[in-house]
Parts: C-alpha cells; structure tokens; sequence
C-alpha cells in the first residue's frame, strides 16, 4: 500500500452521541489506520493507507462522506515520511 492520507474530519455537532456514532462508523473501514479525536479546528484527524488514489477517491465518497455528521473533509496527502519511529521514547522525569 503507497499512499497515506492524513484527514481532518469536522462534524456537524458535538454531542456525546454524534461523537460515538461517528467512531463506530470509522472504525468499520480497514482502511483506517489511525483515529484521533482532536481539539482545534477539526474534531478527528485520520490516517487512511490505500492502493492508489483512485482506491482513496472510492473511500471518500462513498464511505467517509456517508457517515451521518460530518460536515467538512480536509485532506493532505504525505509525499515521504520525514521521521518515523515504532519505538516508545524514555520518559524520564527530573
């Protein structure tokens, strides 16, 4: 799988159960690396690993843009991975 897709996902309202309702919908796609719920701008963040982007365009339209609430879809493709690391770093408190 090439293409990571980074997606800022805002949703029509906050409630605790638009909330819920949109991560059990995310979590049904397996093309759904990562899913976090942010603070700022947009409510989640996603990172999405697919084919081609055309397999992307497919997922965009018709499953994330279903999902009942979302409201606004930012996309951002990487083009390289600048640093990345599966190692937990030491916490050390002085």
């Amino acid at each position: 799988l090439g293409l990571n897709v980074f997606i800022s996902i805002s949703l029509k309202e906050q409630s605790k159960s638009a909330l819920a309702e949109f991560e059990q919908r995310i979590a049904e796609h397996d093309e759904v690396m990562e899913c976090y719920l942010m603070t700022g701008e947009a409510d989640y963040q996603l990172r999405v690993l697919v084919k081609s982007l055309t397999q992307f365009e497919d997922f965009l339209r018709h499953s994330l843009t279903r999902v009942p609430g979302v409201a606004n879809v930012t996309t951002s493709f990487a083009l390289r991975p600048v640093i990345y690391k599966t190692a937990l770093p030491t916490l050390d408190t002085p």
